[in-house]
């Protein structure tokens, strides 16, 4: 199989895969399916990100994800 499909087989997996994880946190229905919001607030989220606090932010939202993952299994 050509390289171009494997990688692009492997982005759209990925993106499917992000969309899963918008949806588990309710976003969806939290926002009314409204793109703006969700922009928004991915914006914002990548302005926290840049910011002085990024690794204590990553060590927050990372326990936050993996308690919501143990409570899903």
């Amino acid at each position: 199989m050509r390289d171009w499909r494997i990688k692009r087989r492997e982005r759209t997996k990925q993106l499917i895969e992000l969309g899963g994880l918008v949806q588990k946190a309710g976003l969806i229905e939290l926002t009314d399916d409204h793109r703006q919001v969700l922009l928004g607030a991915f914006l914002a989220v990548a302005d926290m990100l840049r910011g002085n606090d990024r690794d204590e932010v990553l060590m927050l939202w990372k326990r936050k994800g993996k308690r919501a993952f143990e409570r899903e299994a």
